[in-house]
């Protein structure tokens, strides 16, 4: 087969390996950012959903109308419960984000390391 104008020795390897990282760095954080940002608001909705609850449980208490709010009180503990189902998974994807940001960022270390060395 035709070799790439590029290369495919360790040095061009290298280069694509670093340009890889670079890449993927900024990428990673801005993800984890996101998730963050995703979770904190599940938090909020998770507090208003259970301050809603707790409000349809007091004025099905307090009222003489016979209405039953039982229905609105289940839907709403359904919807916070599937608020923190979400939540548990975005508790774990950014875990993992966490850790391949460590990893990027460690072989980024030692790619310097191996660079500055003169390792090639």
């Amino acid at each position: 087969g035709a070799k790439m104008a590029a290369g495919t020795g360790p040095a061009a390897r290298e280069l694509f390996a670093e340009g890889l990282l670079q890449f993927l760095r900024p990428a990673v954080r801005q993800l984890d950012r996101h998730v963050h940002s995703v979770r904190e608001s599940q938090v909020e909705l998770r507090e208003h959903i259970d301050s809603l609850a707790t409000e349809l449980c007091r004025i099905n208490e307090d009222q003489k109308v016979a209405l039953d709010l039982d229905p609105y009180v289940k839907k709403l503990l359904n919807a916070r419960r599937r608020v923190v189902l979400v939540n548990n998974i975005l508790q774990n994807a950014q875990e993992r984000l966490r850790r391949l940001n460590h990893s990027v960022a460690k072989e980024t270390v030692r790619r310097r390391a191996m660079l500055e060395a003169g390792g090639y």
